[in-house]
């Protein structure tokens, strides 16, 4: 019998470790750079972050449970922003997003970008100032688009031809002129996962350049008495950990950018380099600080702007999981440990948690690798390789691949794993029928529910065919 496609490439990695994993000195130790700068073990050994024991959290709230580090966001916010200090810095909400992340970005100075008519719903109920807003999206509704205007969204970045068209339509109607920018793909695809690569040309966002679709695209635009053209944005990927792919996706954009000024008359005053910053999933992982992206990417922009001898644009960037991601970890519950014998007189230990691939689909759809922590105590067992593995019927769901825990590892325990505020939250599930987890904020001792644990009947309120 065939098995699951994510199943058999788990099964592939065999018993031992990666290459880049190694056994740690002492194995209650945290890895700083994976952590949100408040988390830190007790002299008991278990987990600590904005002064808050997860084992306190838990008895409170449940496992398992997403946990918000709010000085941590507010700072790594604050940091894009002073870093960016000529940029206009979004906050990709599609990280993750809630009304109190809406009014955490808008109150350290950032903009938001959404691209969903649920989180643009999302961001007027937290008071976001419309023209703080950028909207994205391959395939906007004219529902969505015109909510979109009528709210006085500060950007709309258009991705089709049809929707150009359903913008002049929607504005000619409304007696308004829509501001609009141009989502161009550049050629680049950066060394990231093959399906979160967004740049290269078969895809599904944008226009080209090198086909001229790009060009033509801005043409109708700029035509257009109803629409008013902003500039070009382009997206190259996510993950990135440097700027060499943004420097050549400058180069395209700012010779469009030069063409469209030359051929048009149009000096645009915006460009958009997208965003893709990448965070410390793991020990070999090693992410660029905002300081360094920004003094790199406003030297590229200025060196290209220069070259094809146009003006510096307003330049913007959209960050989300470089905020976001090293924020937020998700603590779990120990439901069972398995030894399983492989080859060579080998073993691998199973650690079954009460989450797993509902509340992080990651490490399934991305083959993504995790770390994590015993959270609960201190242990002077010996490290064992393990596979922390979730509680769905699904052979392929797996949290982390491979980390060390301790060797005594027992039902009961709790583990944490760093780095999950990027899209786990936001892109989680009701599979099997699990309820969803809740986003817990912690600060200065103290717990805050941003988004309330799912329930059965929160489940079942969906189901129409229930009586009564």
């Amino acid at each position: 019998m065939r098995s699951h496609e994510a199943g058999a490439l788990h099964s592939q990695a065999g018993h031992r470790a990666p290459p880049w994993l190694s056994a740690p000195r002492d194995v209650n130790d945290l890895v700083p750079q994976l952590w949100s700068s408040t988390a830190k073990k007790s002299g008991e050994g278990s987990l600590v972050i904005g002064g808050v024991d997860v084992r306190d959290l838990v008895a409170e709230h449940g496992s398992p449970a997403y946990v918000l580090d709010e000085d941590d966001f507010r700072t790594r916010a604050r940091a894009f922003k002073n870093a960016f200090k000529d940029f206009d810095v979004y906050y990709a909400g599609k990280a993750f997003l809630s009304t109190t992340i809406v009014r955490w970005v808008m109150e350290e100075g950032l903009n938001l970008d959404i691209c969903s008519g649920g989180e643009l719903a999302v961001a007027l109920k937290a008071g976001a100032d419309p023209q703080r807003l950028g909207f994205h999206g391959n395939n906007k509704s004219e529902s969505e688009l015109a909510r979109a205007l009528d709210a006085g969204v500060g950007r709309i970045i258009a991705d089709s031809l049809y929707e150009i068209d359903r913008l002049i339509e929607l504005s000619r109607e409304r007696g308004i002129t829509a501001p609009v920018m141009v989502r161009v793909t550049a050629g680049v695809e950066a060394h990231t996962h093959e399906y979160i690569a967004t740049a290269h040309e078969d895809q599904k966002f944008g226009f080209s350049i090198t086909s001229g679709a790009a060009f033509e695209a801005v043409a109708r635009v700029n035509e257009a008495p109803e629409l008013e053209l902003l500039g070009l944005h382009s997206h190259i990927g996510s993950q990135i950990f440097d700027s060499s792919g943004f420097e050549v996706a400058a180069k395209r954009v700012i010779a469009l950018h030069a063409r469209v000024s030359e051929e048009l008359g149009v000096d645009m005053p915006d460009l958009d380099l997208g965003g893709g910053f990448g965070i410390a999933y793991t020990t070999q992982d090693d992410p660029s600080d905002p300081a360094q992206l920004a003094t790199e990417m406003g030297k590229i922009v200025e060196h290209e702007c220069r070259a094809f001898e146009v003006a510096v644009p307003k330049v913007s960037i959209e960050p989300g999981r470089a905020i976001v991601g090293p924020a937020m970890c998700t603590v779990y519950s120990v439901g069972t440990v398995k030894e399983v014998e492989l080859d060579n007189n080998a073993a691998r230990t199973y650690v079954s948690v009460d989450g797993g691939m509902s509340d992080n689909i990651r490490a399934a759809l991305y083959d993504a690798d995790y770390s994590c922590t015993l959270a609960n105590r201190y242990s002077d067992a010996t490290p064992t390789l393990a596979r922390v593995v979730g509680k769905h019927c699904e052979s392929g769901d797996i949290v982390v691949k491979d980390e060390f825990l301790p060797g005594d590892v027992a039902p009961g325990d709790l583990v944490a794993v760093p780095g999950t505020g990027a899209y786990c939250r936001s892109m989680a599930s009701n599979y099997n029928h699990v309820p969803r987890p809740p986003v817990i904020a912690v600060k200065d001792g103290q717990t805050r529910v941003v988004v309330r644990r799912e329930t059965e009947d929160d489940l079942l309120l969906l189901d129409m065919g229930v009586e009564g």
